[in-house]
Order: C-alpha cells, then sequence, then structure tokens
C-alpha cells in the first residue's frame, strides 16, 4: 500500500519484518486483528533477508555509505501532533545489526582475457559447462521439484556429447554424440582425441561468471536449520504457511577431527553401514543412542551425575574416543561444559527428528532461510493485514497517566493510533535496562566443490567443527549445493556461524584454512599436484559480527510502554526455536484469550454466499495432494513414511499434514 494513504487507526502496529515480527503479524491478522505491518527498509525479512549476489554487493555498498551516518529529525514538528497528558517516544534512527563487514573476492578477474586465451589455444578441448548446468538453465520455471537425481543425470549425460559421465543403457547415444562432436571438432579445425570423464578440465569460474549468473545466488544474512520435529515446522503444518513453500533435505551431517572432514554416521541404516566404526563401536553406539531415547525411563543411568559435565558422562559410558566425539559434537552439538541432563536432552531432541522426512533430523527452505519470514507475511496479507516498505516509525505517542502507547507517528508526519505496538530490538536499543548483550560471528563463503566429495555434487551438508584452542567456540557450517537454489550450478555456497570472542575474521579464518584453500591473490593457479588441491578453493568471502541480544527476556530488558512489545533475535542457535516460541509468548501477551495460528481454510473448504458445496463434511478425507505429498506429518510425529528410505535428493515438497490432523 502507498504510504500517503494509510487508515489511521490499527489494532497492531509492526515494526520489522523479521521472523518474529512476521509470525505475530500473521497470527495477528489470522484471528482478526487489523495490522500494519512496516518496515524502513527496501526488503523483507530484515535480519533475516536474503539476498541474490548483486543485491548483496549493493547492499553491502549501502551499508558502508551509511557507517557514521544519522538522520535527525525535527522533534518540533512531532509535538504539534499532540494532545493534552501525551508525550514522545523517539525510536532509533540507526538501525544498522551488523558490525565487521569484510568482503574479500579470489576469483579472478580477468574474464576476457582468458575465455580471449582459450579460444586461441588450438588443441584446448571444447569448454564444457559444470556438472549442474542443465539444472539451472530452465530458471523461468523454478520447480526443480519435479526432477528427481535420475532423470536429472540421464539428461545431462544425453547432453554431455560423451564428454561426462555415462550411465550403463546409455553407450549408444553417447557414441552417437561423440561422432557429432568429431565432425564439430574438425569443421572448427580442432585437434585432438574425443575427450573422456577424467579429462574434461571444469571450467574455471571467474567473479565476471558470479555477477552474471548472480541472480542464482540466494544469500542469507542468517544461518540456520530447521529441525524435523521442531516448533517452527509444527508451527508451518498447524498455521497451513508451509504451502508457500518448498523443503530440501539436509542430506548429511559431517564432522571435522584430526584435520579431516568426516560423515557422522546416526541413523541405524548409517551406523550398520559405517565403515568408519568397527563392529564393537556400533553396537556401543546403537545401545547408548536407544538409551538416550528414553533416558527419562532410566533415571538410575543418569541421575546421580546430571549435574556433572555430558564430556565426563560420556567416558563413564565406556564409548570410545571415536564415538564420544560424534555424540558430542555431531549429535548433541553441546560443549563440553554442557551438564549431563542437557546433553542427553539434545541428544534425544537430534534422535526424534530422525527418520520423520528423511535420514537426517534437518530441511532446509528453497531458496533459503529468508523465504520464511516472507512466508508468514504472505498469510497475514491474505487475511487483511496491511504492508509498506520504506517506511518506519519517528516515535510513539505515549500516555502519560496510564504509561500506555496510544499511537505512533511515522516518517511522513502522520499519527496512527493503536492499541499495541511490536518492534525489532534495534529501533528501541537507546531503551535497554542492561547491556547484556552479545555477538554472533558469521562468514559467507562461495567455493568451488564440496568439502566432502561423493559420487553426487547435489549434498546439502551440516558441520558442527569442534573449537580448535579450548575455550574458543564451536562453529556450525552448513554447506549449500546449487539445487537449493541458493547457488549456480558448479560452486557452493558456505555459511560458518558460532558465539563471537573477536571479530568474524579472527574467530573464523583459522578454521577456514584449515578447511578450505584461500589463494593469496585473485586467480592464482595451483602446479598439478600440489596438496591444497583436495580442499575447496574459496571464490569470494564474507565476514560480519551479528547483535545477539536473545539472553534479554523479550520486552522486560526494555525501558518501555507496557503495550509496547521487543523482538528480539535472531540467537546463535542452530534452529529456531528461540523465535517462535517468543513471537508466541508475545502474541499470548497481545490477546490472551485467542488461539496463536490457528489453521487457515482450504480454498475449497471456503463457502461464498449463493454458490452451493461440493459434497459433504471438510472434504480431507479424500484430499488426493496430502496422500501424494512425500512430505506428511499425522500430528502425532509417529509417521513412517516410505518416502524417507529413499535418496533425501529426491525428497522435495511443501510440508503438508494429513487428514488426521484436521
Amino acid at each position: 500500500m502507498a504510504s500517503d494513504n494509510l487508515p489511521s487507526e490499527f489494532d497492531v502496529v509492526i515494526l520489522g519484518t523479521g521472523l518474529t515480527e512476521s509470525i505475530i503479524a500473521s497470527a495477528c491478522s489470522r484471528v482478526g486483528q487489523k495490522v500494519l505491518h512496516i518496515d524502513r527498509r527496501n526488503y523483507y525479512s530484515s535480519k533475516w533477508a536474503g539476498f541474490n549476489f548483486n543485491s548483496l554487493l549493493s547492499w553491502i555498498e549501502e551499508y558502508k555509505s551509511q557507517q557514521g551516518s544519522q538522520s535527525t529529525e525535527d522533534v518540533a514538528e512531532w509535538r504539534k501532533k499532540l494532545e493534552d497528558g501525551e508525550e514522545v517516544l523517539p525510536l532509533s534512527a540507526d538501525d544498522s545489526f551488523i558490525t565487521n563487514l569484510e568482503v574479500s573476492c579470489y576469483a579472478s578477474l580477468e574474464a576476457e582475457e582468458e575465455e580471449a586465451t582459450e579460444a586461441l589455444s588450438p588443441a584446448a578441448p571444447p569448454p564444457t559447462e559444470p556438472e549442474e548446468e542443465t539444472k539451472g538453465e530452465g530458471e523461468s520455471s523454478p520447480d526443480v521439484t519435479q526432477e528427481t537425481p535420475t532423470g536429472i543425470e540421464t539428461q545431462h549425460t544425453q547432453e554431455d556429447g560423451g564428454c561426462g559421465v555415462q550411465e550403463e543403457g546409455a553407450l549408444q547415444d553417447a557414441s552417437q554424440s561423440e561422432e557429432i562432436q568429431e565432425k564439430k571438432q574438425q569443421e572448427d579445425s580442432t585437434a585432438g582425441p574425443p575427450c573422456s570423464a577424467k579429462e574434461v578440465k571444469k571450467k574455471k569460474i571467474t567473479y565476471a561468471d558470479l555477477v552474471k549468473e548472480g541472480r542464482r545466488f540466494n544469500i542469507d544474512l542468517v544461518s540456520k536449520l530447521i529441525y524435523s520435529r521442531g516448533s517452527l515446522v509444527d508451527l508451518l503444518i498447524q498455521s497451513k504457511v508451509s504451502r508457500y513453500t518448498e523443503f530440501k533435505i539436509v542430506t548429511r551431517i559431517l564432522t571435522y577431527r584430526q584435520g579431516r572432514v568426516e560423515q557422522v554416521p546416526c541413523s541405524r541404516a548409517d551406523v550398520f553401514a559405517s565403515k568408519q566404526l568397527t563392529m564393537v563401536e556400533k553396537r556401543m553406539l546403537m545401545k547408548f543412542l536407544t538409551f538416550c531415547l528414553d533416558f527419562e525411563q532410566h533415571p538410575e543411568g543418569y541421575q546421580e551425575v546430571s549435574d556433572q559435565p555430558f564430556w565426563e558422562f560420556l567416558q563413564t559410558k565406556k564409548l570410545t574416543e571415536n564415538l564420544q566425539h560424534f555424540v558430542l559434537h555431531s549429535i548433541a552439538m553441546v560443549t563440553k561444559e554442557t551438564c549431563t541432563e542437557d546433553g542427553l536432552k539434545a541428544t534425544q531432541h537430534f534422535l526424534r527428528c530422525l527418520g520423520r522426512y528423511g535420514n537426517t533430523p534437518f530441511l532446509f527452505p528453497l531458496y533459503g532461510l529468508g523465504e520464511i519470514p516472507q512466508c508468514f507475511c504472505r498469510m497475514s496479507a491474505v487475511f487483511g493485514g496491511i504492508y509498506c516498505l520504506r517506511h518506519s516509525v519517528q516515535c510513539l505517542v505515549v500516555d502519560k497517566e496510564t504509561n500506555g502507547c496510544k499511537a505512533v507517528i511515522d516518517t511522513h508526519g502522520q499519527r496512527i493510533s493503536c492499541s499495541h505496538f511490536v518492534v525489532e530490538d534495534s529501533f528501541v536499543r537507546q531503551r535497554w535496562k542492561n547491556t547484556e548483550e552479545g555477538h554472533i560471528s558469521r562468514a559467507v563463503l562461495i567455493t568451488d566443490r564440496s568439502v566432502l566429495p561423493t559420487d553426487s555434487d547435489q549434498q546439502i551438508s551440516l558441520l558442527t567443527a569442534p573449537p580448535l584452542e579450548p575455550g574458543g567456540p564451536a562453529v556450525h557450517v552448513v554447506e549449500l549445493c546449487s539445487s537449493s537454489m541458493t547457488c549456480m550450478p558448479g560452486t557452493f555456497l558456505v555459511h560458518l556461524t558460532c558465539s563471537s570472542k573477536g571479530t568474524a575474521r579472527e574467530d573464523l579464518e583459522s578454521l577456514i584454512a584449515r578447511m578450505f584453500y584461500v589463494p593469496s591473490s585473485p586467480g592464482e593457479e595451483l602446479e598439478e599436484g600440489d596438496e591444497r588441491n583436495g580442499r575447496p578453493t574459496v571464490m569470494w568471502a564474507m565476514y560480519f559480527n551479528m547483535l545477539d541480544i536473545s539472553r534479554m527476556d523479550g520486552s522486560d530488558g526494555f525501558d518501555l510502554p507496557s503495550n509496547v512489545h521487543v523482538c528480539t533475535g535472531p540467537d546463535v542457535n542452530l534452529g529456531c526455536d528461540y523465535s517462535v516460541k517468543l513471537a508466541e509468548k508475545i502474541f499470548h501477551q497481545l490477546l490472551p484469550e485467542e488461539e496463536f495460528c490457528p489453521p487457515a481454510p482450504d480454498p475449497e473448504d471456503i463457502i461464498y454466499e449463493g454458490v452451493a458445496t461440493q459434497g459433504e463434511g471438510s472434504g480431507f478425507e479424500e484430499n488426493p495432494k496430502t496422500e501424494d505429498s512425500p512430505l506428511q506429518s499425522d500430528g502425532d510425529g509417529l509417521e513412517n513414511h516410505p518416502e524417507s528410505e529413499k535418496e533425501p535428493a529426491e525428497v522435495e515438497a511443501p510440508i503438508q499434514e494429513t487428514p488426521s490432523e484436521e
């Protein structure tokens, strides 16, 4: 809606479009509240936003240009809008939420010169596109969920002209393609025999390629995964917001140990198929994980040491050092100082999330995490929420007698009455009661290969790296492939996140130097046989710190009127539970008698006046969509889908509820 014709009265005014604020907007609109949802930025999702590569570069330039600048509002203009017994409470003009931003480019900057050199080389084989290029060619048709890995490989074999990897049964087509390719080589006066898969040299990606294909990237400022039995999945199913997006399954859990990247066996099938564990270790691990799954039923096994460190508890269970590492860092994902009971709860939560939608506990939304807040915004808009970007609130109008917020004055000088005001924490930072804050260290890398290559380069991986030094932070590493729709084919997008001890570069550079090869100059060439060739090469990197005040208990940590509610976050944890629970808490403060995010009706269930309904009942008993969906939940979380036995990459669909949930 245009900012110059906004209504003058709302039930709830929300400033900021992050995950927590968007959930609240959706919940309030759904129960009939009149909601105005605005953001001073020109994009949705606020701190949770995702950008394509070109937009991110523009965002970085804008951030640098705004450093140290402060806008000055005319307080006298505000006071003209006040009535007797009212006072103004100005909001912060500085909404910056990151610090120590550093960007480095290591890809070659000489794209045109390199292409000219290749064209003049008579012995050079025809350039081949990266293996996943066929998947990204139809950018105008983003429905990648219709392509199974088998279909992709078959299509790619036919297009490779015999130079790529061939499947059995496709040899005849491949030989015909070789003949065609050979004729083309003769016509172009090029010499050399037909190329084999091993002889094809992967095309070098330059900075110009990253910019040219920039729209294929979706780079999130916040890196999180979604637990398959976490509060966010429950909310997506309950509210039916899941219809607005699709998800990929995280295909593997990795760890970094003794200078090597290893895959962690976490499901029963993975444990017994693992070649990293001996038969004795497999039995020990399965016995321990079975105990953790219902440890509350066996208090004699842990109560006496519940307050002792979880690390010591693992040692008393006589687990080998190998198993202790897997459980502590990659399954429970806690520190050595975490108490035993908390470690058991974390392990139990991980195990209960296994098998719901795949062989790991995690989901990742297609096009990035920044899609999730926008999904809740769409639901709010469906039920009457009004949205306006590039628009903000200058100050609150407070009743001196009741100390409650009566209205807000926006950046155009319009006074808007409201019963409640919800605001992102960065807009009220001057009202903090204390300075108990932390920071998150983040790094985003674009690399040329996976940290653990396999036969398929379409892997979404979570790697937890233990502290490299005593007292240092553990680092969550999320590696995304092109099928997640977050990076161009032939590249990987890597997110690193940890609690801050210093700047982001100081906290993460050491681990990056060990796991990746960082060129000393853009376009640096590696010699054949160089030991660094085994590691992914970093083509582009961004470091920054993000403020984390999640430890402040919502609005209780701010000196604000009673009906002003503050959304803090995101936090440093891997999941989204904190933001979802905070949204529910604030909603119940706003509307204690209302249900939080009740299910939205399906279009076929809406009865229009004068239109006859088809059939009786709700129609959920015969819903082909829920019967065919590979991602379903039966409400009690005890589903056993045959699809979960497939390769994880095949399972791509919206999370949907089954009839039993209704």
